[in-house]
């Protein structure tokens, strides 16, 4: 052993009548033991938060997760019954009121991401750490709010609450809501699309992030391409949802958020390339733009197309909107690890294809059935 070594050489003799045995050295180093108990002290910690995520991550998750998608089925059933009373009290074009109401949910909706991801651009360059009072404010703000709302009829009354119907009617009646919109060619050829939404919004939370704007702009920087992204994500859903229609306007506007999100993933996919200066920059913010103006897109017309097409079981639709949604978001979450982002972009394209094409083939059949008899 060197000279200046901190190791410690104890021979111990293991000695038995008839054993053989040779001398063994044991060598005990002060610097291992430190070792050690960094490590002990490291599988412990490890431990502890292990425990914390199993029994307390996990299960707010999953009543976050519940209680989201009630929240989300509501407002999607209860948007579309206010805007069908407002077009019959008001003798408007009910496609065109869906549309607006849409544009405008989706738009103030959206502008939660522009003003909130600048204030984490702010606390992220300062290098101070927020607060979640603001959004508890929110929160409960928007939870009183909500005990205002009015249910109505189809005639836009307000409508008593029975308490004649018994539990075994409801859960009858809520299954019968979610399996009856899969029986429709209508729902099968859509549900594509809702797929599609839920990816392209689980790519810009996961990996557009992480291995497009982290590279070129930094941490700091998420905050600032993400308010761009929810800046001409409201945008594009006020004026979306302006000029929504019927079934026509919504095509065309699907396919020029669908061409806008492709334009991107081939960027991405065949020539993007990180680099400095100006471009760096701007090639970023622009990619989160394009995608901002096809969730836009996605958001309102995808609403207003249920809105239209499943008048007699919208809570259905919008259950079946959510769920493929959060399927799809889930899918790219629990993949995002394990794969990289060719495949992901190679998917994304996929994804497009199939659903834009079942996007097409819906239109044409709704073009046949709501076009009148040639003469």
């Amino acid at each position: 052993m060197p000279m200046g070594s901190l190791g410690i050489v104890v021979h111990t003799r293991m000695e038995a009548a008839n054993s053989g045995d040779e001398e063994t050295p044991l060598v005990v180093n002060d610097d291992l033991s430190i070792k050690s108990n960094h490590s002990q002290n490291y599988t412990r910690d490890v431990y502890i938060l292990s425990f914390a995520f199993l029994y307390t991550m996990v299960p707010a998750s999953l009543y976050l997760g519940f209680a989201a998608s009630i929240i989300w089925v509501g407002e999607g059933t209860y948007l579309t019954s206010v805007a069908r009373s407002y077009a019959r009290d008001s003798n408007l074009h009910e496609g065109t009121v869906i549309g607006n109401f849409n544009g405008v949910f989706w738009g103030m909706f959206a502008g939660h991401q522009f003003f909130g991801n600048l204030l984490s651009l702010a606390l992220l360059r300062d290098g101070t750490d927020g607060s979640t009072s603001g959004t508890t404010l929110f929160m409960t703000l928007g939870t009183v709010l909500m005990c205002f709302l009015q249910k109505r009829d189809g005639k836009g009354e307000e409508v008593p609450e029975s308490s004649s119907v018994s539990l075994y009617d409801s859960l009858k009646s809520l299954l019968k809501s979610v399996i009856t919109p899969l029986l429709s060619a209508r729902m099968l050829l859509i549900i594509p699309l809702m797929a599609y939404s839920g990816l392209q919004q689980a790519f810009v939370w996961a990996e557009f992030t992480e291995y497009i704007v982290t590279p070129a702009l930094g941490v700091s920087g998420v905050g600032g391409s993400m308010a761009v992204y929810g800046a001409f994500d409201a945008i594009c859903s006020l004026v979306a949802g302006r000029l929504t229609s019927g079934l026509k306007s919504i095509t065309l506007i699907v396919s020029g958020g669908v061409f806008a999100h492709a334009i991107v993933f081939l960027w991405l996919l065949l020539k993007y390339s990180a680099t400095s200066g100006v471009l760096g920059v701007l090639y970023p913010l622009l990619m989160a733009a394009l995608l901002g103006i096809g969730d836009g897109v996605l958001n309102t017309q995808l609403n207003a197309l249920i809105g239209i097409l499943f008048k007699h079981d919208t809570e259905g639709a919008f259950s079946q909107l959510k769920v493929w949604q959060s399927a799809s978001i889930a899918v790219v979450f629990f993949l995002s690890p394990h794969i990289s982002l060719q495949a992901m972009l190679l998917i994304l394209i996929a994804g497009i294809c199939i659903s834009y094409g079942g996007f097409l083939v819906l239109t044409l059949l709704m073009e046949r059935v709501f076009s009148p008899p040639s003469l």
